[in-house]
């Protein structure tokens, strides 16, 4: 996969993606940025969220139905030293609807130890959380095969 970065001024820039979407990237003025897009950072979580989503929602595909919302919070912890990288990443997923818990922790425990590209490439320690309907559930100590 290639993707072509160009700069545009400043620190923002615009990223050409092979599946022909563009998006651009501005630093916070904190560092010499004007705030203009999305910084590198929120990406990365963004890409977290996107592709274990995309894998739980593969893998829960024939319960899609019973599933009335699916919002995943990422929440990345850096460390204080240069560079900032991400130390750990939280992702909390909150679902509703008639779907048991541990068929949704099956899936999030897959997606993430297994399906997605994106967290396998990250050195940050993951930890991933499931509220069900407003509850939050434990995960189970071994698999399930719901």
């Amino acid at each position: 996969m290639i993707v072509d970065t160009t700069w545009l001024q400043q620190r923002k820039f615009v990223s050409s993606c092979p599946s022909g979407f563009k998006l651009e990237m501005d630093a916070t003025e904190k560092y010499g940025g004007r705030g203009e897009g999305l910084t590198p950072m929120e990406l990365l979580l963004a890409g977290v969220a996107g592709c274990i989503g995309i894998d739980v929602t593969m893998i829960l595909n024939r319960y899609l139905d019973q599933i009335k919302k699916l919002h995943i919070r990422t929440e990345g912890v850096r460390c204080e030293e240069l560079p900032t990288k991400f130390t750990q990443i939280q992702v909390t997923f909150d679902v509703e609807g008639e779907i048991d818990a541990p068929r949704v922790w099956r899936a999030i425990r897959l997606g993430h130890q297994k399906y997605c590209a994106v967290s396998a490439s990250l050195n940050a320690e993951m930890q991933h959380f499931l509220i069900l309907n407003g509850e939050t559930i434990p995960e189970p100590l071994e698999e399930h095969n719901s």
